[in-house]
């Protein structure tokens, strides 16, 4: 039996219209729900609740977006110096690794499905020797899709009833996770502290690191360096005090490296494991977003040595494999191939041309505010410029300031905690001629 063309088009037309509903059905059903404005009878999470606002980033691109519809005349001319998106394209060998992954699922010899949750066997050794020296285990490796979701998933191994600690100012995730997973109070009003966090100091007048021994013990710690937003990139002297003193408290601490690449000091540490005795009392997350512009191609991993254990001594990784395998299906097996590629020689080559010129995007950067008269810290072993403004300056003001006088988009540091108010954080991943582009604004616009 033969379909003509046409049979086969109206068969084909009729399936897929199998998988939505009839016009009638569906506007009665819409009709019906307008009327009676219903609701379900599901309460809502109280946590989520009691997040302050949207998250930081996506609020960065609304005031971006209603700058824009409001000054359409100006849409081409905006310049992004926000989020810490990279630009550049991701390099040849490191692509022919992503290239040759996809080529593979072609092919019946090539082919892979599930893969295992915690990453395929060769890219954890090579993560372990070529990015750690061998100073941990392959099975101390778990890949994932990113340190971000990595630093949730942490929290929910830890659960509700931990005490957290984080820099101030910092990351916002670690303090929205906090939130979400019911580990805090409400917010207060007039200091913008969560309570049952524990806020770390992280200002100018202590180099941005934090005197965790004088504050309150917090089960766990959450500490960024190379910091984002700050750009401080603590010393080894300051990682082993603060390794020595949750070994002292007994608290673990989340060590959050996804800019180590761009350390250039020696004598500054890229992982937390080359503290002695951190292995007891410390994780660490990372990412290749930032190394290999992986930001949208999302690859990333976290390290629970053996050591680290629980109260009840109990393997930390044991419960955090937990997790991954029941909430994760592994990240994908194209993306781990390219991950592969990144630790080839010249995948580690391209990454370090890669570091060098958004360096050197951070260094005109620093450079361009300091001429303006501004103290700024960062953008030597980060890729993050933290502009320090004039007292009683709002960020938010500044960064509305910057936006309406120079079409550039900043991110004002009261985002990132009440400890970053009074700054400003200029990101170094914008394309090159961006970044000479609005050094000459900023230097314009607010001369």
């Amino acid at each position: 039996m033969k379909f003509s063309t046409v049979s086969l088009f109206v068969c084909m037309a009729t399936a897929t219209n199998a998988f939505a509903p009839t016009s009638s059905s569906s506007s009665r059903y819409t009709t019906a729900s307008s009327a009676l404005n219903m609701a379900t009878g599901v309460e809502r999470n109280p946590n989520f609740a009691k997040l302050a606002g949207g998250y930081l980033f996506p609020e960065i691109g609304r005031r971006r977006t209603a700058y824009i519809e409001k000054n359409p005349e100006m849409a081409s001319r905006i310049i992004s110096l926000g989020i810490g998106d990279t630009t550049m394209p991701i390099p040849e060998h490191i692509l022919s690794g992503l290239v040759n992954g996809a080529s593979k699922l072609g092919s019946k010899e090539g082919y892979t499905g599930y893969g295992p949750e915690q990453g395929i066997k060769d890219l954890r050794e090579k993560i372990a020797k070529v990015l750690y020296n061998g100073i941990v285990s392959a099975d101390e490796v778990f890949v994932s899709d990113g340190a971000k979701c990595d630093i949730m998933r942490v929290q929910q191994m830890f659960g509700s009833g931990v005490t957290s600690a984080v820099q101030d100012p910092s990351y916002p995730v670690y303090v929205d996770t906090s939130v979400m997973m019911g580990q805090t109070g409400d917010i207060d009003s007039t200091t913008k502290q969560y309570e049952k966090i524990i806020y770390m100091p992280c200002t100018a007048e202590n180099n941005f690191f934090p005197d965790y021994a004088s504050l309150p013990r917090a089960d766990i710690v959450y500490f960024c360096s190379p910091n984002n937003p700050t750009g401080a990139a603590a010393t080894k002297e300051q990682l082993t005090e603060l390794v020595e003193i949750c070994k002292e408290r007994g608290s673990i601490l989340v060590f959050d490296a996804a800019y180590a690449p761009f350390i250039r000091d020696p004598d500054v540490p890229k992982s937390i494991f080359e503290i002695e005795g951190a292995k007891e009392v410390a994780m660490e997350v990372n990412s290749f977003s930032k190394y290999a512009g992986f930001t949208g191609v999302r690859l990333g991993w976290t390290v629970i040595p053996s050591e680290l254990k629980f109260k009840d001594g109990t393997p930390v990784k044991q419960d955090f494999s937990r997790v991954m395998t029941t909430a994760f299906n592994g990240a994908s097996n194209i993306v781990q191939s390219g991950g592969l590629a990144c630790l080839d020689p010249e995948g580690q080559a391209e990454i370090n041309s890669l570091i060098d010129y958004y360096l050197e995007n951070a260094k005109m950067l620093k450079k361009a505010m300091e001429e303006i008269g501004f103290n700024v810290f960062g953008g030597d072993n980060a890729p993050y410029v933290f502009v320090q403004l004039p007292e009683g300056k709002s960020s938010w003001d500044m960064f509305s300031e910057i936006l309406e006088k120079a079409q550039v988009v900043t991110i004002p540091g009261a985002g990132f905690g009440p400890g970053g108010e009074g700054y400003l954080r200029l990101s170094a991943f914008a394309p090159r001629d961006s970044v000479i582009e609005a050094c000459e604004r900023l230097k314009k616009a607010m001369a």
